[in-house]
Protein backbone atom coordinates (compact mmCIF):
# COMPACT_ATOMS: atom_id res chain seq x y z
CA UNK A 1 0.00 0.00 0.00
CA UNK A 2 1.25 3.86 -0.49
CA UNK A 3 1.25 6.09 2.65
CA UNK A 4 2.13 9.37 0.41
CA UNK A 5 5.22 10.26 -0.68
CA UNK A 6 8.35 9.35 2.12
CA UNK A 7 11.96 11.21 2.31
CA UNK A 8 13.00 7.38 2.91
CA UNK A 9 10.63 4.49 1.64
CA UNK A 10 11.20 1.30 3.30
CA UNK A 11 11.67 -1.57 0.92
CA UNK A 12 8.75 -2.96 1.08
CA UNK A 13 6.89 0.22 0.00
CA UNK A 14 9.40 0.20 -3.29
CA UNK A 15 8.81 -2.86 -4.36
CA UNK A 16 4.65 -2.64 -4.02
CA UNK A 17 4.94 1.02 -5.71
CA UNK A 18 6.99 -0.58 -8.58
CA UNK A 19 4.08 -3.43 -8.64
CA UNK A 20 1.82 -0.58 -9.30
CA UNK A 21 3.55 1.55 -11.73
CA UNK A 22 3.82 -1.77 -13.47
CA UNK A 23 0.15 -2.41 -13.24
CA UNK A 24 -0.38 1.37 -14.62
CA UNK A 25 1.89 1.35 -17.20
CA UNK A 26 -0.05 -2.69 -18.52
CA UNK A 27 -3.05 -0.76 -18.91
CA UNK A 28 -1.68 2.03 -21.27
CA UNK A 29 0.75 -0.24 -22.82
CA UNK A 30 -2.09 -2.93 -23.93
CA UNK A 31 -4.75 -0.64 -25.11
CA UNK A 32 -2.20 0.85 -27.25
CA UNK A 33 -0.55 -2.53 -28.36
CA UNK A 34 -4.29 -3.62 -28.93
CA UNK A 35 -5.20 -0.27 -30.94
CA UNK A 36 -7.18 1.26 -28.22
CA UNK A 37 -10.20 -0.09 -26.43
CA UNK A 38 -13.01 1.21 -28.78
CA UNK A 39 -12.48 -2.16 -31.33
CA UNK A 40 -12.65 -4.57 -28.41
CA UNK A 41 -15.89 -3.46 -27.27
CA UNK A 42 -18.68 -5.84 -26.40
CA UNK A 43 -21.67 -4.42 -28.47
CA UNK A 44 -23.80 -2.02 -26.53
CA UNK A 45 -21.99 -2.51 -23.82
CA UNK A 46 -22.92 0.66 -21.54
CA UNK A 47 -19.57 3.37 -20.97
CA UNK A 48 -18.07 4.51 -17.72
CA UNK A 49 -17.93 8.70 -17.53
CA UNK A 50 -15.14 10.08 -16.11
CA UNK A 51 -17.49 12.03 -14.11
CA UNK A 52 -18.87 8.20 -13.00
CA UNK A 53 -15.58 7.69 -11.92
CA UNK A 54 -14.93 10.27 -10.10
CA UNK A 55 -17.99 9.63 -8.20
CA UNK A 56 -16.61 6.02 -7.33
CA UNK A 57 -13.39 7.59 -6.11
CA UNK A 58 -11.54 6.25 -8.93
CA UNK A 59 -10.15 9.39 -9.88
CA UNK A 60 -10.30 11.98 -13.22
CA UNK A 61 -9.45 10.76 -16.59
CA UNK A 62 -6.35 12.47 -17.60
CA UNK A 63 -6.36 12.67 -21.45
CA UNK A 64 -3.08 13.21 -22.07
CA UNK A 65 -2.12 10.29 -20.84
CA UNK A 66 -4.28 7.91 -23.03
CA UNK A 67 -3.55 5.92 -25.84
CA UNK A 68 -6.15 8.32 -28.03
CA UNK A 69 -4.23 11.12 -27.86
CA UNK A 70 -1.19 9.97 -29.03
CA UNK A 71 -3.04 8.09 -32.27
CA UNK A 72 -4.31 4.94 -30.26
CA UNK A 73 -7.59 5.67 -31.31
CA UNK A 74 -9.25 4.00 -28.64
CA UNK A 75 -10.99 5.12 -24.89
CA UNK A 76 -8.97 6.97 -22.90
CA UNK A 77 -7.11 5.62 -19.45
CA UNK A 78 -6.99 7.15 -16.10
CA UNK A 79 -4.00 7.61 -14.59
CA UNK A 80 -2.65 8.98 -10.97
CA UNK A 81 0.48 9.24 -9.31
CA UNK A 82 0.91 7.13 -6.69
CA UNK A 83 2.76 8.55 -4.52
CA UNK A 84 0.73 11.86 -4.32
CA UNK A 85 -1.53 11.29 -1.45
CA UNK A 86 -4.71 12.91 -3.09
CA UNK A 87 -4.19 10.59 -5.93
CA UNK A 88 -2.96 6.98 -4.97
CA UNK A 89 -4.63 4.96 -7.43
CA UNK A 90 -4.29 2.07 -9.67
CA UNK A 91 -4.92 2.44 -13.09
CA UNK A 92 -8.24 1.41 -14.65
CA UNK A 93 -10.15 2.22 -17.74
CA UNK A 94 -11.95 5.44 -18.33
CA UNK A 95 -14.72 3.32 -19.71
CA UNK A 96 -15.96 0.03 -18.67
CA UNK A 97 -14.44 -1.22 -21.45
CA UNK A 98 -14.40 -5.20 -22.68
CA UNK A 99 -11.52 -7.21 -24.87
CA UNK A 100 -13.52 -9.19 -27.51
CA UNK A 101 -10.83 -11.62 -27.50
CA UNK A 102 -9.69 -13.50 -31.28
CA UNK A 103 -11.87 -16.73 -31.25
CA UNK A 104 -9.12 -18.57 -33.57
CA UNK A 105 -6.08 -20.42 -32.54
CA UNK A 106 -3.67 -18.36 -34.40
CA UNK A 107 -4.60 -15.08 -32.77
CA UNK A 108 -3.08 -16.65 -29.73
CA UNK A 109 -0.35 -18.22 -30.92
CA UNK A 110 -1.67 -21.19 -28.79
CA UNK A 111 -1.31 -23.88 -31.27
CA UNK A 112 -4.06 -26.18 -31.58
CA UNK A 113 -6.38 -26.80 -28.81
CA UNK A 114 -6.97 -30.22 -27.55
CA UNK A 115 -10.22 -30.22 -25.86
CA UNK A 116 -9.33 -33.19 -23.60
CA UNK A 117 -6.76 -31.52 -21.90
CA UNK A 118 -8.77 -28.41 -21.49
CA UNK A 119 -9.60 -27.37 -18.15
CA UNK A 120 -13.11 -26.05 -19.12
CA UNK A 121 -13.89 -29.34 -20.84
CA UNK A 122 -17.45 -29.50 -18.73
CA UNK A 123 -19.52 -27.00 -19.28
CA UNK A 124 -23.31 -26.27 -18.90
CA UNK A 125 -26.31 -27.39 -21.42
CA UNK A 126 -26.61 -23.45 -21.89
CA UNK A 127 -23.07 -22.36 -22.56
CA UNK A 128 -22.13 -21.12 -25.82
CA UNK A 129 -19.68 -23.18 -27.64
CA UNK A 130 -15.83 -22.74 -26.73
CA UNK A 131 -15.18 -21.48 -29.95
CA UNK A 132 -17.44 -18.71 -30.50
CA UNK A 133 -16.83 -16.95 -26.68
CA UNK A 134 -15.60 -14.31 -25.89
CA UNK A 135 -12.75 -12.79 -23.73
CA UNK A 136 -10.76 -16.22 -22.89
CA UNK A 137 -10.49 -19.60 -24.39
CA UNK A 138 -10.39 -23.08 -22.42
CA UNK A 139 -6.52 -23.80 -22.73
CA UNK A 140 -4.34 -23.89 -19.86
CA UNK A 141 -3.74 -20.84 -18.39
CA UNK A 142 -1.34 -19.83 -15.41
CA UNK A 143 -3.12 -19.46 -12.55
CA UNK A 144 -0.64 -18.99 -10.06
CA UNK A 145 0.65 -16.02 -12.12
CA UNK A 146 -2.73 -14.37 -12.47
CA UNK A 147 -3.39 -15.21 -8.67
CA UNK A 148 -0.25 -13.21 -8.21
CA UNK A 149 -1.58 -10.42 -9.97
CA UNK A 150 -4.58 -10.22 -8.61
CA UNK A 151 -2.50 -9.65 -5.19
CA UNK A 152 -0.60 -7.24 -6.64
CA UNK A 153 -3.62 -5.07 -7.08
CA UNK A 154 -5.66 -5.86 -4.20
CA UNK A 155 -4.46 -3.37 -1.64
CA UNK A 156 -5.59 0.01 -3.39
CA UNK A 157 -5.26 3.26 -0.84
CA UNK A 158 -7.50 5.54 -2.81
CA UNK A 159 -10.66 2.82 -3.20
CA UNK A 160 -13.44 2.99 0.00
CA UNK A 161 -11.38 1.24 3.12
CA UNK A 162 -8.13 0.39 0.91
CA UNK A 163 -9.22 -3.00 -0.52
CA UNK A 164 -10.46 -4.03 -3.73
CA UNK A 165 -11.40 -7.87 -2.13
CA UNK A 166 -14.86 -6.51 -1.53
CA UNK A 167 -16.11 -4.96 -4.60
CA UNK A 168 -14.34 -8.28 -6.46
CA UNK A 169 -16.42 -10.35 -3.88
CA UNK A 170 -19.53 -8.06 -4.84
CA UNK A 171 -19.13 -8.46 -8.21
CA UNK A 172 -18.64 -12.47 -8.27
CA UNK A 173 -21.50 -13.00 -6.41
CA UNK A 174 -24.05 -10.97 -8.46
CA UNK A 175 -22.69 -12.89 -11.61
CA UNK A 176 -23.60 -15.97 -10.32
CA UNK A 177 -26.44 -15.34 -8.36
CA UNK A 178 -28.55 -15.05 -11.23
CA UNK A 179 -28.57 -18.52 -11.84
CA UNK A 180 -32.25 -20.38 -12.01
CA UNK A 181 -32.17 -24.63 -10.90
CA UNK A 182 -35.47 -24.71 -12.38
CA UNK A 183 -34.11 -23.42 -16.40
CA UNK A 184 -30.62 -23.96 -15.89
CA UNK A 185 -30.28 -20.35 -16.91
CA UNK A 186 -27.94 -17.81 -15.31
CA UNK A 187 -24.81 -18.23 -13.00
CA UNK A 188 -21.57 -16.77 -13.27
CA UNK A 189 -21.06 -18.98 -16.64
CA UNK A 190 -21.04 -16.30 -19.50
CA UNK A 191 -20.02 -12.77 -17.78
CA UNK A 192 -23.21 -11.43 -18.86
CA UNK A 193 -22.67 -8.22 -17.09
CA UNK A 194 -20.11 -7.44 -20.06
CA UNK A 195 -23.32 -6.58 -21.66
CA UNK A 196 -26.36 -4.21 -21.34
CA UNK A 197 -28.95 -6.35 -20.09
CA UNK A 198 -27.33 -7.75 -16.92
CA UNK A 199 -25.04 -4.64 -16.44
CA UNK A 200 -28.68 -2.32 -16.23
CA UNK A 201 -30.23 -4.40 -13.20
CA UNK A 202 -30.54 -2.38 -10.42
CA UNK A 203 -28.88 -4.42 -8.10
CA UNK A 204 -25.55 -4.66 -10.04
CA UNK A 205 -25.07 -0.83 -9.99
CA UNK A 206 -22.01 0.55 -8.75
CA UNK A 207 -20.14 -2.52 -10.22
CA UNK A 208 -18.59 -1.19 -13.22
CA UNK A 209 -15.33 0.05 -11.20
CA UNK A 210 -14.56 -3.87 -10.23
CA UNK A 211 -14.77 -4.65 -13.71
CA UNK A 212 -12.65 -1.79 -14.85
CA UNK A 213 -10.45 -2.57 -11.87
CA UNK A 214 -9.89 -5.91 -13.64
CA UNK A 215 -9.43 -5.30 -16.73
CA UNK A 216 -5.54 -4.46 -17.21
CA UNK A 217 -5.33 -7.90 -15.63
CA UNK A 218 -7.63 -9.36 -18.47
CA UNK A 219 -5.64 -7.99 -21.29
CA UNK A 220 -2.12 -9.46 -19.65
CA UNK A 221 -3.46 -12.94 -19.71
CA UNK A 222 -5.87 -13.38 -22.39
CA UNK A 223 -6.07 -16.99 -22.10
CA UNK A 224 -8.70 -16.60 -19.24
CA UNK A 225 -12.50 -15.97 -19.65
CA UNK A 226 -13.76 -13.11 -18.05
CA UNK A 227 -16.35 -15.68 -16.28
CA UNK A 228 -13.31 -17.35 -14.73
CA UNK A 229 -11.52 -13.99 -13.78
CA UNK A 230 -14.10 -12.36 -12.13
CA UNK A 231 -14.51 -15.59 -9.93
CA UNK A 232 -10.61 -15.81 -9.39
CA UNK A 233 -10.67 -12.53 -8.17
CA UNK A 234 -13.21 -12.96 -5.54
CA UNK A 235 -11.42 -16.05 -3.96
CA UNK A 236 -7.89 -14.38 -3.87
CA UNK A 237 -9.88 -11.47 -2.27
CA UNK A 238 -10.77 -13.38 0.58
CA UNK A 239 -7.58 -15.22 0.59
CA UNK A 240 -5.49 -11.85 1.74
CA UNK A 241 -8.31 -11.04 4.08
CA UNK A 242 -8.13 -14.00 6.07
CA UNK A 243 -11.19 -15.69 4.58
CA UNK A 244 -11.56 -19.20 3.09
CA UNK A 245 -8.92 -20.79 0.74
CA UNK A 246 -11.33 -22.32 -1.74
CA UNK A 247 -10.13 -24.32 -4.73
CA UNK A 248 -10.37 -22.89 -7.92
CA UNK A 249 -12.29 -24.79 -10.69
CA UNK A 250 -11.35 -22.79 -13.99
CA UNK A 251 -13.45 -23.89 -17.23
CA UNK A 252 -16.34 -21.14 -17.70
CA UNK A 253 -16.70 -19.81 -21.11
CA UNK A 254 -17.97 -16.15 -22.03
CA UNK A 255 -20.75 -15.30 -23.72
CA UNK A 256 -20.18 -14.61 -27.17
CA UNK A 257 -23.35 -12.36 -27.68
CA UNK A 258 -26.17 -10.63 -25.38
CA UNK A 259 -28.74 -13.23 -26.92
CA UNK A 260 -28.28 -15.62 -23.86
CA UNK A 261 -30.64 -12.88 -22.02
CA UNK A 262 -33.92 -14.04 -24.53
CA UNK A 263 -34.53 -16.84 -21.32
CA UNK A 264 -33.09 -14.26 -18.18
CA UNK A 265 -35.01 -11.67 -16.64
CA UNK A 266 -34.38 -9.18 -13.83
CA UNK A 267 -35.96 -9.80 -10.29
CA UNK A 268 -33.56 -12.99 -9.99
CA UNK A 269 -31.12 -10.97 -7.41
CA UNK A 270 -32.48 -9.53 -3.62
CA UNK A 271 -33.40 -6.40 -3.47
CA UNK A 272 -33.16 -5.13 0.26
CA UNK A 273 -36.55 -3.66 1.03
CA UNK A 274 -39.21 -5.48 -1.46
CA UNK A 275 -42.57 -6.75 -0.01
CA UNK A 276 -42.09 -4.54 3.10
CA UNK A 277 -44.67 -1.73 3.54
CA UNK A 278 -44.40 1.45 1.78
CA UNK A 279 -42.07 4.36 2.93
CA UNK A 280 -44.65 6.68 2.78
CA UNK A 281 -43.66 9.73 5.86
CA UNK A 282 -40.01 10.46 5.52
CA UNK A 283 -40.37 12.67 8.74
CA UNK A 284 -41.43 9.24 10.73
CA UNK A 285 -39.34 6.51 9.71
CA UNK A 286 -40.68 4.41 12.78
CA UNK A 287 -44.18 4.44 11.48
CA UNK A 288 -43.15 1.72 9.39
CA UNK A 289 -42.27 -0.16 12.70
CA UNK A 290 -44.40 -2.48 14.28
CA UNK A 291 -44.91 -3.17 17.74
CA UNK A 292 -41.81 -5.54 18.29
CA UNK A 293 -39.67 -3.00 16.53
CA UNK A 294 -39.52 -5.23 13.22
CA UNK A 295 -40.65 -3.27 9.62
CA UNK A 296 -44.13 -4.15 8.83
CA UNK A 297 -44.22 -6.21 6.07
CA UNK A 298 -40.86 -8.32 6.66
CA UNK A 299 -42.58 -11.81 6.47
CA UNK A 300 -42.85 -10.82 2.87
CA UNK A 301 -39.43 -9.83 2.36
CA UNK A 302 -38.29 -12.48 4.10
CA UNK A 303 -39.92 -15.00 1.97
CA UNK A 304 -38.31 -13.08 -1.00
CA UNK A 305 -34.91 -13.65 0.21
CA UNK A 306 -35.34 -17.39 0.99
CA UNK A 307 -37.60 -18.60 -1.81
CA UNK A 308 -37.33 -16.38 -4.35
CA UNK A 309 -33.72 -15.58 -4.51
CA UNK A 310 -31.89 -18.60 -2.30
CA UNK A 311 -34.22 -21.50 -2.70
CA UNK A 312 -34.34 -20.85 -6.32
CA UNK A 313 -30.83 -21.45 -6.85
CA UNK A 314 -31.17 -24.80 -4.39
CA UNK A 315 -29.91 -23.19 -1.18
CA UNK A 316 -30.84 -24.01 2.30
CA UNK A 317 -31.36 -21.72 5.57
CA UNK A 318 -28.13 -22.57 6.82
CA UNK A 319 -25.88 -21.52 3.58
CA UNK A 320 -28.37 -18.65 3.23
CA UNK A 321 -27.28 -17.57 6.54
CA UNK A 322 -23.81 -18.71 5.82
CA UNK A 323 -23.45 -16.37 2.46
CA UNK A 324 -24.70 -13.03 3.95
CA UNK A 325 -23.15 -13.66 7.34
CA UNK A 326 -19.40 -14.39 5.48
CA UNK A 327 -20.60 -12.41 2.69
CA UNK A 328 -21.67 -9.17 4.49
CA UNK A 329 -18.92 -8.81 6.64
CA UNK A 330 -16.97 -7.10 3.82
CA UNK A 331 -17.39 -3.90 2.40
CA UNK A 332 -19.57 -1.08 2.23
CA UNK A 333 -23.09 0.61 0.64
CA UNK A 334 -23.27 3.97 -1.11
CA UNK A 335 -26.24 6.01 -1.72
CA UNK A 336 -25.12 6.98 -5.38
CA UNK A 337 -25.46 2.45 -6.53
CA UNK A 338 -27.27 0.89 -4.24
CA UNK A 339 -28.85 3.90 -2.65
CA UNK A 340 -27.80 2.32 0.80
CA UNK A 341 -25.43 3.95 2.79
CA UNK A 342 -22.07 2.31 5.11
CA UNK A 343 -20.12 -0.56 6.33
CA UNK A 344 -22.02 -3.15 7.60
CA UNK A 345 -18.90 -3.92 10.19
CA UNK A 346 -16.25 -1.89 11.91
CA UNK A 347 -13.04 -4.14 9.96
CA UNK A 348 -14.54 -3.94 6.98
CA UNK A 349 -11.90 -5.02 4.78
CA UNK A 350 -11.01 -8.35 6.96
CA UNK A 351 -13.19 -12.14 7.26
CA UNK A 352 -14.88 -11.97 10.94
CA UNK A 353 -18.41 -13.35 11.94
CA UNK A 354 -18.65 -9.67 13.40
CA UNK A 355 -21.64 -9.21 11.12
CA UNK A 356 -23.81 -11.62 13.22
CA UNK A 357 -22.24 -10.54 16.43
CA UNK A 358 -23.06 -7.01 16.16
CA UNK A 359 -26.95 -8.15 14.23
CA UNK A 360 -27.30 -9.54 17.72
CA UNK A 361 -25.55 -7.37 20.52
CA UNK A 362 -26.21 -3.84 19.10
CA UNK A 363 -29.39 -1.80 19.09
CA UNK A 364 -30.39 -0.70 15.70
CA UNK A 365 -32.19 2.09 14.75
CA UNK A 366 -34.43 2.31 11.58
CA UNK A 367 -33.54 5.63 9.47
CA UNK A 368 -34.09 6.62 6.52
CA UNK A 369 -33.33 10.23 4.58
CA UNK A 370 -34.68 12.11 6.00
CA UNK A 371 -33.06 11.45 9.05
CA UNK A 372 -30.14 14.65 9.37
CA UNK A 373 -29.42 14.29 12.48
CA UNK A 374 -27.11 11.52 11.53
CA UNK A 375 -25.15 14.25 10.32
CA UNK A 376 -25.21 16.28 13.06
CA UNK A 377 -23.84 13.88 15.23
CA UNK A 378 -20.95 12.54 12.67
CA UNK A 379 -22.85 9.90 10.96
CA UNK A 380 -23.81 11.13 8.25
CA UNK A 381 -22.22 8.00 6.35
CA UNK A 382 -25.59 5.99 7.21
CA UNK A 383 -27.79 8.36 5.88
CA UNK A 384 -29.32 6.39 2.73
CA UNK A 385 -30.28 7.93 -0.48
CA UNK A 386 -34.33 9.41 -0.50
CA UNK A 387 -36.78 6.88 -0.52
CA UNK A 388 -34.64 4.01 0.93
CA UNK A 389 -34.91 3.22 4.91
CA UNK A 390 -32.06 0.77 6.65
CA UNK A 391 -30.82 0.33 10.51
CA UNK A 392 -27.88 2.01 11.87
CA UNK A 393 -26.20 1.34 15.65
CA UNK A 394 -26.58 5.49 16.46
CA UNK A 395 -29.36 6.78 18.13
CA UNK A 396 -30.99 10.24 18.06
CA UNK A 397 -29.00 12.49 20.55
CA UNK A 398 -26.84 9.91 21.80
CA UNK A 399 -23.44 10.37 20.78
CA UNK A 400 -20.66 7.88 21.39
CA UNK A 401 -17.13 6.42 20.28
CA UNK A 402 -19.31 3.26 18.71
CA UNK A 403 -17.90 3.02 14.73
CA UNK A 404 -21.03 3.98 12.32
CA UNK A 405 -22.95 0.70 10.95
CA UNK A 406 -25.51 -0.38 8.96
CA UNK A 407 -27.98 -3.39 8.41
CA UNK A 408 -30.15 -3.41 5.67
CA UNK A 409 -33.64 -4.35 6.10
CA UNK A 410 -32.69 -8.06 4.09
CA UNK A 411 -30.11 -8.60 6.53
CA UNK A 412 -32.35 -8.23 9.59
CA UNK A 413 -34.50 -10.69 8.68
CA UNK A 414 -32.00 -13.19 10.17
CA UNK A 415 -32.74 -12.23 13.46
CA UNK A 416 -36.16 -11.94 13.32
CA UNK A 417 -37.57 -15.37 11.27
CA UNK A 418 -37.43 -17.64 13.60
CA UNK A 419 -35.66 -20.87 11.58
CA UNK A 420 -32.71 -17.99 10.31
CA UNK A 421 -31.93 -17.06 13.95
CA UNK A 422 -30.71 -20.13 15.56
CA UNK A 423 -28.23 -20.21 12.39
CA UNK A 424 -26.95 -16.54 13.04
CA UNK A 425 -26.28 -17.41 16.79
CA UNK A 426 -24.38 -20.12 16.12
CA UNK A 427 -22.16 -18.39 14.04
CA UNK A 428 -21.89 -15.26 16.00
CA UNK A 429 -20.45 -17.64 18.53
CA UNK A 430 -18.41 -19.96 15.98
CA UNK A 431 -16.14 -17.99 13.55
CA UNK A 432 -14.03 -20.90 12.54
CA UNK A 433 -17.44 -22.85 11.61
CA UNK A 434 -18.60 -19.65 9.70
CA UNK A 435 -15.27 -19.42 7.77
CA UNK A 436 -15.58 -23.46 7.02
CA UNK A 437 -19.41 -23.11 6.13
CA UNK A 438 -19.13 -19.67 4.51
CA UNK A 439 -16.47 -20.88 2.06
CA UNK A 440 -18.15 -23.86 0.89
CA UNK A 441 -21.28 -22.15 -0.17
CA UNK A 442 -19.82 -19.69 -2.05
CA UNK A 443 -17.96 -21.81 -4.14
CA UNK A 444 -21.12 -23.53 -4.62
CA UNK A 445 -22.84 -20.09 -5.72
CA UNK A 446 -19.71 -19.25 -7.89
CA UNK A 447 -20.19 -23.03 -9.64
CA UNK A 448 -23.83 -22.86 -10.10
CA UNK A 449 -24.39 -23.51 -13.93
CA UNK A 450 -21.13 -23.94 -15.10
CA UNK A 451 -21.14 -27.77 -15.70
CA UNK A 452 -18.66 -28.79 -13.10
CA UNK A 453 -18.51 -32.52 -12.10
Amino acid sequence: MFHGRASSPTSAQIHTNKATMKFSLLALSTAAALGGTDAFLAPQQPRLSSSALAGYGIGSWNKKSSPSSSGGGGAAVATRNPWDDANKANTVSKSDTFIKAPTTKKSYGLGSWNKSASPGGATSANAPPAAAATGGCPFHANYDAIRDELKLIMDNPSWDDGSLAPIFLRLAWHSSGTYDATTGTGGSNGAGMRFQNEAADPENAGLAPARAFLEPVKRKFLEISYSDLWILAAYVGLEVTGGPVIDFQPGRVDHPDESYWEQMSYGRLPAAEKYCCPHLDDSNVSSSLDETGKVKGWEGLCTHVRNEVFYRMGFNDQEIVALLCGGHVYGRCHPNASGYAGPWVENMTEFSNEYATDMIEDEWTLVSHGDTWLDAQGSAELRPAPGNRQFVNQKKGVTGDDPNQMMLLSDMILAWDPDFRPILEMYAEDEDKLKVDFGAAFKRLTELGCGFP
